[in-house]
């Protein structure tokens, strides 16, 4: 049960309505995660939304590889919510059901290709480390460029702040699973 009630349809501001149509539109007329939440600041909701969708729909990085990045920070914080959400479109996007699972149980996955296993060690040290030493710097920036590589970075810090408020606020799962222990 999530911590923040959402607001009924009929209770939304002119405003948090055009945010709330935004939001659902390309999300098969659901709002949901974090996005509930962040409503109640239509203008908060509303740039969230944006910055998202520039990393998300119009960013440069290949699917399958924001997929897993998502993966890996959700695994990080144990994000319901965000797992629930994204582990279906890294299948979509290419990602074995083996990589999948391993993040799921914390293990590292044994057949991932050469990009994935650079965004797995990058991502993967930035989140236990909360830095990137030189040497893996150096290899992302050789591999990505640095165009790419900012995109990556940026989208994993983007979604670490949405496992912090879908974490801090119990954001629910439709299903009710928690598939992170």
């Amino acid at each position: 049960m999530s911590r923040v009630p959402d607001i009924k349809l009929e209770d939304l501001t002119t405003e948090q309505k055009r945010i709330y149509d935004e939001i659902a539109g390309p999300r098969g007329g659901v709002v949901r995660g974090p996005f509930p939440i962040w409503l109640r600041n239509p203008d908060l909701a509303d740039r969230a939304n944006q910055f998202g969708n520039a990393l998300r729909v119009h960013g440069k990085l290949e699917k399958r590889l924001f997929e897993l990045m998502v993966l890996i920070v959700a695994r990080h914080w144990s994000a319901q919510y965000e797992w629930f959400s994204h582990a279906k479109s890294a299948l979509k996007a290419g990602l074995s059901p083996e990589v999948v699972e391993a993040i799921q149980n914390h293990r590292r996955p044994e057949s991932l290709g050469e990009d994935e296993r650079l965004v797995y060690e990058i991502i993967s040290e930035l989140v236990e480390t909360r830095t990137l030493s030189q040497p893996s710097y150096d290899r992302a920036l050789a591999a990505l460029g640095l165009d790419l590589l900012i995109e990556l970075i940026t989208a994993a810090g983007f979604y670490a702040m949405i496992a912090m408020v879908l974490n801090a606020f119990d954001a629910p799962v439709p299903t009710g699973e928690r598939a992170l222990r």
